[in-house]
């Protein structure tokens, strides 16, 4: 590797801040996540890498000005007579080759601390990982993100869960019994739709360590109090009597909710005729309500049924 002070462009006088900083506009601008298909900005990386394993540590920086390791940080024959060329220093193996490094768990290096404050947590120290760029990027080569081993988890549990217009009005809750017997209240999210899945954390099967899978619940919209759900809306079907029906009125209605609301019929409405009450449905995903949409059944009164003859045959005469 050539000299890390060529490599980042600095003065052999310059302080360790200034070292620092420079490492730092590299490792942001030649970064293998920023730089995918280019393998030259990959190797800058690198090289920029292994140049600041050195500079930025204080004793390594001094071994490498009295010549006592070289570049790549490797014990020199001139420094200690005939030292291993192929010892490691903390942060990255000098086996590892050309853009082959790989962290060790001695310890974190300077590099590491930059990383993570550049790019995340993620590039923290501790675990070993080889190959290319490890500990520095996503999958692969140039760059599998270190990551904390977690125990496997159990399966997860798939099962449908009834919801009713009175469910997504409200609080939003709906009932479910889970495998164990145990029976939660499910939040329902707003807007939910049919055969859209929550997943409840942790309430699945129990992995070998205990970890417990997901349980996957999936909404089926049904019907119940005579009230359907389309969309937003709600579809209800509403008894009128044939005198309302008639000359016109309002006729009591109780939504899914409990709440009571007063439906206005007009005169000389038929059986099967549709009336919209804006805004008294079930809320939007990310505004507002849908509608009622009320089906109008008409009555016939079994008390006024012999008038109601009569009148008609006298009609026909």
């Amino acid at each position: 590797m050539r000299d890390p002070y060529a490599v980042l462009g600095v003065a052999k006088t310059a302080s360790a801040s200034e070292i620092k900083s420079a490492y730092r506009k590299l490792a942001k601008k030649y970064h293998p996540d920023a730089n995918k298909d280019d393998p030259k900005a990959q190797e800058r990386f690198t090289e920029a890498s292994r140049a600041y394993e050195i500079l930025g540590d204080e004793a390594k920086r001094k071994q490498f000005d009295r010549g006592e390791i070289d570049a790549e940080g490797r014990e020199t024959f001139q420094g200690f007579g005939g030292g291993n060329p192929y010892t490691a220093y903390d942060g990255f193996d000098a086996r590892g080759g050309p853009g082959g490094f790989e962290f060790r768990s001695g310890g974190q290096g300077p590099t590491e601390d930059i990383l993570s404050e550049l790019f995340g947590s993620a590039f923290g120290g501790g675990a070993r990982q080889s190959g290319p760029f490890s500990g520095f990027g996503r999958t692969g080569g140039a760059g599998a993100r270190q990551t904390k081993a977690q125990p496997p988890k159990g399966k997860d549990i798939e099962a449908d869960l009834a919801v009713t217009p009175a469910d997504l009005m409200g609080e939003r809750k709906a009932r479910l019994t889970l495998p164990d017997g145990r029976t939660v209240a499910v939040s329902i999210p707003q807007g939910a739709t049919d055969g859209q899945v929550i997943r409840l954390k942790g309430q699945g099967l129990a992995g070998p360590a205990g970890h417990r899978g997901d349980f996957l619940a999936k909404i089926r919209l049904k019907q119940a109090d005579g009230a359907r759900v389309e969309g937003a809306n709600i579809v209800m079907d509403v008894e009128v009597p044939l005198e309302t029906a008639i000359v016109g009125g309002k006729v009591p209605l109780t939504m899914p909710d409990g709440k009571k609301i007063a439906l206005t019929v007009p005169a000389w409405s038929s059986s099967g005729q549709t009336m919209r009450v804006k805004g008294k449905g079930l809320p939007r995903a990310k505004s507002g309500h849908g509608d009622l949409l009320a089906v109008l059944q008409i009555q016939l009164p079994d008390e006024k049924r012999e008038a109601l003859e009569a009148l008609f045959r006298k009609t026909e005469v």
